[in-house]
């Protein structure tokens, strides 16, 4: 296991009424505040006009950018970090997923910044300074809100990369599992499937690590596994959406990665849907994670696929490994397309292999991925391939 240093110093608020805590919080950091939002459900369900109230009562200055897009783009960023320096802004509050929430980390970055935001992905420019983020979580997925990492799309490129700086740590973090009894069964779902990605991500590594951390991996997509179902048929049930915001945030916030120093071949490959077509991040991992999880699998990699069918799925110890193996993965696709209702093929929303080629070849940046097992171009073709 490789020596690491973890830190995450985001402030969590979890539990319902916590939101009450927000004035305080936001006054530590200056007066005037930016509200970032997507599409507007957040006013219909009554959070917003909630946290303008609370707000108002500290008399602290509110400015707002609505209308971030699932996918954030990058104008996005650019109109905020306008809206930034012209109002002085002190610090951003994101309300809503994961895509506000990344959106407003590059905010926060290009408001301390004369450089194209863009460049801190294709020249991969230093993040030196940010404002600070607060967040007020609605959908458990993307562990945005207790992370360093954010990605940001660009239509007129078809990219969507992401980085990394402990700039973007948000400082604190408002999760009410209540605000998220309203997000649909389709989202909730794809949202689930995100965060069982996250976590099989890193725990399918061919590196030694701690048992513990791979326990803690097995507890937690157990937990997606348990209670996603109980969401999607009582969606106000608190124990099923807490349990799934929790373990959302520590998905994805460094603390199973044991210093892992493999890529994330599946986002990559993901990714790349995301930028050509706009699909749900959350479907195209659902669709791609159990075709990667087939091409990989070999005498080399079998164990680790023993060990999360067993420990994840109750598949018996007993019967031959490879059969076991492919028990587990036929178990996560039928929780992906059965319990969950997400399309099993990138055929059934319409893909096709048209940029199959130029796909692979930004998934693997010309070179590879190193990943689980390490892919070429074709490889990834053969997997998208496998996909449709």
């Amino acid at each position: 296991m490789h020596n690491f240093v973890y830190e995450i110093p985001t402030k969590v608020y979890f539990g319902q009424d916590q939101i009450n805590n927000l004035g305080k919080e936001v006054l530590k950091y200056g007066k005037n505040v930016l509200i970032t939002y997507g599409g507007g459900s957040i006013i219909k369900n009554g959070l917003y006009d909630k946290v303008v109230s609370i707000l108002k009562n500290h008399d602290i200055n509110i400015y707002k950018l609505s209308g971030i897009k699932p996918n954030p783009r990058i104008e996005s960023v650019k109109e905020g970090a306008k809206i930034c320096k012209e109002n002085n802004i002190d610090v951003i509050l994101a309300i809503g997923g994961g895509s506000t929430i990344d959106a407003s980390k590059f905010i926060a970055a290009s408001a301390c910044s004369d450089i194209d935001p863009w460049d801190f992905f294709s020249k991969k420019a230093p993040i030196t300074s940010a404002l600070p983020i607060i967040t007020i979580l609605t959908l458990a997925a993307t562990g945005s809100e207790m992370n360093s990492t954010g990605v940001l799309s660009n239509t007129q490129t078809n990219q969507k990369m992401g980085r990394d700086s402990e700039m973007l740590i948000p400082k604190v973090s408002f999760l009410d599992p209540t605000n998220t009894f309203t997000v649909d069964k389709y989202q909730t779902a794809c949202g689930s499937a995100d965060i069982l990605a996250h976590i099989i991500e890193v725990y399918f590594n061919n590196e030694n690590d701690l048992y513990m951390l791979d326990s803690i991996m097995e507890a937690l997509m157990k937990t997606v596994i348990k209670f996603t179902p109980i969401a999607l048929n009582k969606p106000d049930d608190y124990t099923a959406r807490a349990n799934l915001m929790w373990a959302s945030s520590w998905a994805i916030n460094g603390f199973i990665d044991g210093a892992k120093q493999h890529s994330w071949s599946a986002h990559s490959i993901e990714h790349q849907l995301s930028a050509y077509y706009d699909i749900t991040h959350g479907l195209g991992l659902a669709i791609i994670i159990p075709k990667w999880l087939n091409y990989c699998l070999s005498e080399n990699t079998v164990d680790k696929y023993c060990q999360f069918a067993i420990n994840v799925f109750n598949i018996n110890p007993n019967l031959d490994k490879f059969e076991i193996a492919k028990l587990g993965i036929e178990k996560l696709s039928d929780f992906f397309y059965s319990t969950l209702n997400l399309n099993k093929t990138l055929s059934e929303i319409n893909i096709d292999d048209t940029y199959f080629e130029e796909m692979a070849k930004k998934a693997c940046k010309g070179d590879k991925i190193n990943g689980f097992k390490t892919l070429t171009e074709t490889d990834v073709i053969n997997i998208y391939k496998m996909c449709l």
